[in-house]
């Protein structure tokens, strides 16, 4: 996988407006209840499923490019802080996560989609090593320290 989508987010963009259809700049649709992905394991080539949405009759598919920014680094790395986690594996995140920032300002995540038969349909491509930062924060977040002083009720409760 490139280590930056951003070349390729012009290339698509380019593709579909050569097929005939419009390239509508949204934000990300990938949380669309009814959302079927594209395969892009086996179908890395966004020029397939350019084609299946043109055989399928649409003239406007979406596009989402995002950059990697430091305010994400930031808040990992602050979460990463208020965590339970031994110093060692805190030490190996930390490390991973500045190799990391050096993607600062990269394309990370290009998501192409079309509204179809009251489904969408996504293509979503992403780099690797935005596949290893989404793993650093959801090992992080399996280890948030929660605070022991919070109860369900605010710390109130009755001995009725």
């Amino acid at each position: 996988m490139r280590l930056n989508l951003n070349t390729l987010r012009g290339e698509i963009q380019e593709h579909v407006e050569a097929q005939g259809m419009v390239a509508f700049q949204s934000l990300p649709r990938s949380v669309e209840p009814a959302a079927v992905y594209w395969d892009t394991d086996r179908h890395p080539d966004y020029r397939e499923f350019v084609a299946a949405a043109a055989a399928a009759g649409v003239r406007m598919v979406t596009l989402y490019a995002r950059e990697f920014t430091s305010d994400l680094f930031d808040d990992t790395l602050e979460q990463l802080t208020e965590t339970r986690m031994d110093r060692d594996e805190r030490r190996a995140i930390e490390t991973r996560l500045n190799e990391i920032r050096a993607y600062e300002g990269f394309t990370c995540q290009i998501e192409l989609s079309f509204d179809h038969a009251q489904r969408v349909y996504i293509f979503d491509l992403h780099t690797e090593w935005f596949d290893d930062l989404n793993d650093l924060i959801d090992r992080i977040q399996d280890f948030q320290e929660e605070d022991p002083d919070e109860t369900p009720l605010g710390g109130y409760y009755s001995n009725n």
